[in-house]
């Protein structure tokens, strides 16, 4: 056996050697790890369209996944990372209340609040999809090389306050119909009508909108983290191209 035969018989045997004490694991993600290392925007054909369509792409599919977990039943209410809480002094009431089993009537309009919000994710995963067109080739490269929400963090400063405005009435529709007013109705009228100094259901619309956002803007990050952390999670030529693999 020549010599270089055998170096290739030795990095064989070396490559099984290593893999050994991976039995249990799944070693088709570790081969496919080590395969889709890379830094995202290291490649020379790279272009800036290639990576403000490929972080568009990106924040589309996070705004997709993120919509969806937060519309589905809990998805606001089950959920702690993202569970809208009473605001002000309602609040404060529903926490020192609810450990001697006497916030019925706060506990209930907490439901239908974070209810309201989840009828409305599916609006607001929207319009964050109507917004992520606006994500300029300038400005791409630099979110790219970013941290890993840089993308999120960008699309929140730059769309947050158009959103808010845009899904107040949204999320007003959705608290009506969840029954959160005519529960702050009979809440206000228990605890006291001076607990707010504006009107109660444009109060409490704008506190719901805020929680709302938070948890989209929360999972939407999350999202683009998987996105440029697992390979798994980049299921286009165009997310491979920009971001590894």
């Amino acid at each position: 056996m020549g010599a270089g035969p055998a170096k290739l018989w030795i990095a064989i045997a070396a490559t099984f050697v290593l893999a050994a004490p991976a039995v249990g694991q799944d070693l088709g993600k570790i081969a496919s790890d080590i395969l889709h290392r890379s830094v995202p925007g290291d490649k020379s054909n790279l272009t800036k369209g290639d990576v403000a369509l490929g972080l568009k792409e990106a924040l589309n599919q996070a705004g997709s996944l993120a919509s969806k977990r937060l519309s589905a039943k809990d998805g606001y209410m089950g959920d702690a990372a993202v569970r809208i809480p009473l605001p002000g002094l309602l609040g404060d009431a529903h926490k020192k209340l609810q450990p001697f089993g006497m916030a019925g009537t706060l506990d209930d309009l907490q439901l239908k609040v974070n209810r309201a919000a989840e009828a409305a994710a599916p609006i607001a995963g929207k319009a964050v999809s109507d917004a992520v067109k606006n994500i300029t080739f300038d400005d791409a490269m630099t979110i790219l090389r970013g941290g890993d929400t840089a993308a999120t963090d960008y699309l929140r400063k730059k769309t947050e306050a158009g959103l808010r405005v845009s899904l107040k009435p949204q999320f007003t529709t959705a608290l009506g119909q969840s029954g959160a007013l005519k529960s702050l109705d009979t809440a206000v009228a228990k605890y006291g009508a001076g607990l707010v100094k504006t009107d109660t259901k444009t109060w409490l619309a704008e506190e719901a909108t805020t929680g709302a956002l938070n948890g989209l803007f929360y999972y939407l990050a999350r999202e683009e983290q998987a996105i440029r952390r697992d390979p798994v999670k980049r299921t286009s030529d165009l997310l491979r191209k920009v971001f590894g693999g």
